[in-house]
């Protein structure tokens, strides 16, 4: 679906939302931001793959302890630009520094709004002269597109939509990722040779058996290895290549429910909120995006309740992506980040739940009515398309917003990623997480009626420090 086209809504939940054109008059329509973001509907970003290939145990562990296969072939949106402008285009919206990119270069791309909020990031593969791929979630896209047409650019856009969205087309390409300790020799046997030299976040050619592929040196599980993709029909093939050289090695494919769990112990915040519901200078925006676009169809959800929706934006620092930030080139959001840098901020951060705690939680199941918490889903246990779930210190000061929280076979622990006042985010320091929301719960369909409670956790650095430096985005 392209941004632009225009799709009446059908009933949700029994309600009939707004048969309007755009995300603005939705939006309006509605009663405002956070109106639309707490409309009663059920469902998070949708991994359109089979939900575990053995059980999201020994998947999840593969990747720590042999080497994993991921499908990404179906759950993210591509994006390629073409033509003279199109380096300019995305040095004008994105944080990072556009200085030495070119033709088998990547970038883990960060775009803000005018006040320094993320809308969103993606990576940008450049596979030739002013020839770019992004790859991701859509809210970096539609932003990119809609510069692109209203800028007078000269660069073509071309969309490869997500599979839940693409209305039964192939997709262009299919995207794995081989991860783990045994991934190099597994490649290398697939390749029938020594791999070439591919230096961290740039792109080779490599083979699989009879394939050629191209290859990006990242790690998103944290643990070496290579994402892969070539034409979607060679997929199967590709893939039985793989699984068949990767067997004696421990090569394990993984499902959606174990790949729903890897950000949080790579370090990657998926569930942000764009940073495009408010604000004068973004309503331009607001009314081409339709009333049918990613943005419009998310879910708040957690612990943490507010009337502002701007308390749901987050600044490049707060999540981690402070080292991206290059004042070398003018982008928009930029006079506000160099305002914000000079700032308190949050820190991203770890956080290791107690468990007794959290095995009080599942003893609840046993109580009657309303006297039982909110379900812990496993592995990956949030049920908001953003969940933010309050961190309180002893004294129930808010400092700071747990999310993603999963439970990693690999660290044996619930852990969640955070973002926390920087003079609270001390390691080892415990804190008090808030599960469940205000009231006995929300709208949400996805939300029982439940008992609101606290959780102790721990702060801490990443899981499995000392191998996994290096490591960058999952998606």
């Amino acid at each position: 679906m392209a941004p632009r086209e225009r799709v009446e809504m059908t009933a949700s939940a029994g309600l009939s939302e707004p048969r309007v054109g755009s995300l603005e008059e939705r939006m309006t329509a509605l009663g405002g931001p956070l109106a639309l973001l707490r409309f009663p509907r059920s469902g998070i970003f949708p991994f359109p793959i089979r939900a575990e290939f053995s059980n999201w145990r020994d998947e999840q562990e593969s990747w720590y302890r042999t080497a994993v296969l991921f499908d990404q072939s179906e759950h993210m949106t591509d994006l390629t630009l073409e033509g003279p402008d199109s380096y300019r285009l995305l040095s004008d919206l994105a944080v990072n520094s556009f200085d030495g990119f070119g033709p088998m270069k990547a970038k883990q791309l960060v775009v803000c709004n005018y006040d320094g909020y993320v809308i969103g990031d993606a990576i940008a593969f450049c596979l030739g002269d002013r020839h770019v791929r992004v790859v991701g979630r859509p809210p970096a896209h539609n932003w990119i597109q809609f510069h692109a047409e209203t800028g007078g650019y000269d660069v073509t856009v071309r969309r490869d939509e997500r599979s839940v969205q693409n209305r039964g087309k192939t997709r262009e390409l299919f995207r794995f990722q081989v991860q783990g300790p045994n991934a190099k020799t597994i490649l290398e046997e697939a390749n029938g040779g020594p791999l070439p030299e591919i230096p961290f976040f740039n792109i080779g050619k490599l083979r699989v058996g009879s394939h050629s592929v191209m290859a990006l040196n990242h790690r998103m599980s944290g643990f070496p290895g290579l994402e892969i993709w070539g034409p979607y029909e060679e997929k199967d093939a590709v893939r039985e290549t793989l699984l068949a050289v990767g067997e004696p090695y421990g090569l394990t494919p993984a499902g959606a429910r174990a790949y729903a769990s890897v950000a949080t112990e790579s370090g990657w915040i998926p569930g942000i909120t764009p940073a495009i519901y408010s604000g004068e200078p973004m309503r331009g925006y607001r009314q081409w995006l339709p009333a049918t676009a990613f943005e419009a169809n998310l879910i708040l959800g957690g612990s943490f309740v507010s009337d502002r929706v701007e308390d749901y934006y987050s600044s490049p620092y707060d999540l981690g992506y402070g080292f991206m930030v290059k004042f070398d080139h003018d982008f928009i959001g930029r006079p506000a980040l160099e305002r914000l840098a000079e700032q308190p901020h949050r820190d991203k951060a770890w956080l290791y739940w107690q468990r007794d705690d959290v095995a009080r939680v599942f003893a609840s199941l046993y109580e009657q009515g309303e006297r039982r918490f909110k379900h812990i889903e496993m592995p990956a246990a949030w049920y908001g398309s953003m969940q933010f779930d309050r961190i309180e210190s002893s004294g129930a000061r808010l400092i700071g917003l747990s999310t993603t929280v999963i439970y990693s076979s690999n660290a044996r622990s619930f852990l969640s990623l955070c973002m926390i006042d920087a003079t609270d985010a001390v390691n080892g320091s415990e804190v008090a997480v808030v599960w469940g929301e205000p009231s006995g719960g929300s709208a949400n369909l996805a939300v029982e009626r439940h008992a609101q409670t606290s959780i102790r956790a721990v702060i801490g650095g990443k899981p499995f420090g000392a191998r996994t430096q290096g490591s960058s985005v999952s998606r």
